[in-house]
């Protein structure tokens, strides 16, 4: 992924009103990201425990979405899967994450979501990057890493697509 700017990412928002991507709190480290090692971009929101955000580019434009995630459940003592990037995380390590519908089906009250890795890493683990925690592995494939990036976009962009529809 190429390096965003502030104002790049504020404005690429599709589910939220432009005073909510104004108020929102980007990645302090926005500089000092492995651009080079990610596919999309995913922080949670400091200012909203319960909120993070996902910025991902398609055909050459960026689509931003804001996603919210329920407080952890407890008495769940489970591995999860991430629908994104196929790597298994003990309890906490994946959530459902739901984000608004764009337009007029979002401001009904319409919604979509999808199992993901909570802390948004799926390029990085993909990549051998970052390590599940203990209970939590990335499964020997025989898909080449491109054909895995290439397998995690598309099952970003069929989500994304569900938010635009």
């Amino acid at each position: 992924m190429r390096p965003l700017t502030e104002k790049e990412i504020r404005a690429s928002f599709v589910n939220c009103t432009k005073g909510e991507a104004t108020r929102m709190t980007l990645p302090r480290d926005l500089a000092e990201q492995p651009w080079e090692d990610l596919d999309f971009l995913g922080w949670r929101d400091p200012a909203a425990p319960e909120r993070c955000c996902l910025v991902a580019e398609r055909e050459g434009r960026l689509t931003g979405v804001m996603l919210r995630y329920p407080a952890r459940a407890r008495g769940q003592h489970r591995r999860s899967m991430c629908t994104l990037c196929l790597t298994t995380h003990p309890t906490g390590g994946v959530s459902l994450m739901t984000a608004a519908k764009a337009g007029k089906a979002g401001r009904e009250g319409n919604s979509a979501g999808l199992y993901i890795c909570t802390d948004l890493a799926c390029s990085l683990y993909l990549r051998g990057k970052k390590i599940p925690a203990a209970g939590g592995e990335r499964f020997e494939e025989s898909l080449s890493l491109e054909e895995q990036i290439r397998r995690t976009m598309t099952n970003l962009s069929a989500f994304l697509d569900r938010l635009a529809a």
